[in-house]
């Protein structure tokens, strides 16, 4: 796992006391498409779909602040997402190994695999 890349179990972790090992606060960026998102989605999490990009001014305000992770279906858009996010004003943005389909498989079998 590169430095770009953070495992389920933290992001698991951090969501549910709703900040970083540092006491930033996080924010769980969707950046499947919306259909993907209607399927199966993790609850709080944030739709910016990679289709769309660059998300609106207004919605990339939501983020000022925030430790930012994003999440995808398998964990490739994920990477380009959360680089595009380094390189825009988030350096410590981060991409969820193994996206939704891994956190269903270890998190929340609850969440639909597609």
């Amino acid at each position: 796992m590169s430095n770009l890349e953070i495992d389920i179990s933290s992001v698991n972790r951090w969501l549910q006391i709703g900040a970083d090992d540092n006491a930033n606060p996080i924010v769980l960026v969707d950046c499947r498409e919306p259909n993907e998102y209607e399927i199966a989605k993790i609850e709080g999490a944030v739709l910016m779909p990679m289709g769309q990009w660059p998300p609106s001014a207004e919605k990339l305000s939501l983020l000022d602040g925030k430790r930012v992770i994003v999440h995808c279906h398998h964990g490739g858009r994920s990477l380009r997402v959360a680089n595009w996010f380094r390189q825009n004003g988030h350096p410590e943005a981060t991409s969820m190994a193994g996206g939704i389909d891994k956190w269903s498989l270890e998190i929340d079998s609850q969440i639909p695999r597609y």
